[in-house]
């Protein structure tokens, strides 16, 4: 037994490793490089005069939303980015070459927030968005900049402007159509399995899945993108179990999918409790879905009670459904894809505040 439990944790503990959401982050951009102080000396000119060139200016450093990721875990492994610094001037009024920005590939739905989690200074909300993180030093004159009719000779050049230096944390918040909430166990991962082609682990005990899992619904010629989140628990907003940190993946989910665990004898409280949590992290206006869901476990009377119970505790319809034998899904898909329709996306994104 001690065995079993020492393996589950381990299966458990990589694949909240695979996913990754918060990762903090140094980034540094190029100091400026510094002017030349030159004379031109050649043969047969005798006053040559001044002609050292400018520095170069050093690199930027960019943060660039791409589609291809989906998780933060690239950040575990490399967490200083530098940008190079720009070159020196040189004789001849040659000016410096300018320092190579460094591009951070980060997945969309990434929020860029300040050291001490105060200030959003990025929302990456959309594929190919890029934003200016830290600007390069500016590089220094030379000292031919300096030359003029009463310093003809000047023996001095400007040195580069320093760079930006900061830490900065990253939180992912999966962008996803629809979210599916409810307590542990209430067959979550089962409708997502059974609605796309997501393989999320299925069993018969609380907090199975402990990572967010996205799934393409087909529908009606349509689809759609579903987010199922770790069961969450009295608390939850306040850091109990773990629907605290994935909360934000609901965020900017157009609507929700409140599933109920039909085989409950505490429907009333069940139903409550999400209400409550969800309230109590700012999602309480989020539009939702209410679904009745393990019916091929009840019998007709228990489905009826069970509706009535839900209808008078939430005052709205109730879908009754099983996502073990596909009842009622389509019908689910319908209502879901008219209101995705009514739902425009500015009103569901967080606006983006771009830097520099």
């Amino acid at each position: 037994m001690f065995y079993l439990i020492l393996y589950a944790t381990i299966k458990s503990e990589s694949a909240a490793m695979k996913f990754l959401d918060q990762a903090k982050i140094y980034i540094q951009s190029g100091d400026g490089g510094a002017g030349c102080v030159s004379f031109r000396r050649e043969k047969f000119i005798e006053y040559g005069g001044p002609d050292g060139g400018n520095g170069g200016r050093g690199g930027h450093v960019k943060v660039l939303a791409v589609e291809n990721l989906n998780t933060l875990i690239d950040f575990r492994y490399q967490q200083h980015f530098k940008a190079q610094r720009g070159h020196h001037g040189m004789g001849r009024l040659r000016s410096g070459a300018t320092g190579q920005d460094i591009l951070i590939k980060v997945p969309v739905g990434t929020q860029i927030f300040d050291e001490h989690k105060d200030v959003l200074v990025a929302d990456m909300v959309a594929p190919g968005q890029s934003v200016l993180l830290a600007r390069g030093g500016d590089g220094g004159v030379g000292n031919a900049h300096f030359k003029s009719s009463t310093c003809q000779a000047p023996k001095h050049a400007g040195a580069g402007w320093p760079g930006e230096e900061k830490w900065l944390w990253l939180r992912l918040k999966l962008i996803a159509d629809v979210g599916l909430v409810g307590l542990p166990n209430a067959g979550k991962s089962t409708f997502l399995a059974a609605s796309s082609r997501a393989k999320p682990k299925i069993a018969d005990y609380p907090f199975t899945t402990t990572v967010p899992q996205l799934g393409v619904v087909s529908a009606f010629e349509r689809e759609f993108v579903l987010v199922d989140i770790p069961g969450l628990i009295e608390g939850a907003h306040q850091g109990l179990g773990l629907g605290d940190r994935f909360l934000g993946h609901v965020e900017r989910c157009k609507t929700l999918v409140h599933l109920m665990d039909g085989t409950s004898e505490t429907l009333a409280k069940d139903y409550q409790t999400i209400r409550d949590e969800l309230a109590a992290y700012g999602l309480g206006e989020k539009p939702s879905l209410l679904v009745l869901n393990k019916a091929d476990a009840l019998t007709q009377d228990d489905v009826e009670s069970a509706t009535k119970i839900l209808r008078e505790v939430s005052s709205q319809e109730v879908f009754v459904a099983s996502a073990a034998t596909t009842q009622g899904l389509r019908e689910i898909y319908a209502v879901l894809l008219q209101r995705l329709d009514d739902l425009s996306p500015a009103e569901n994104l967080v606006p983006s505040v771009l830097a520099g």
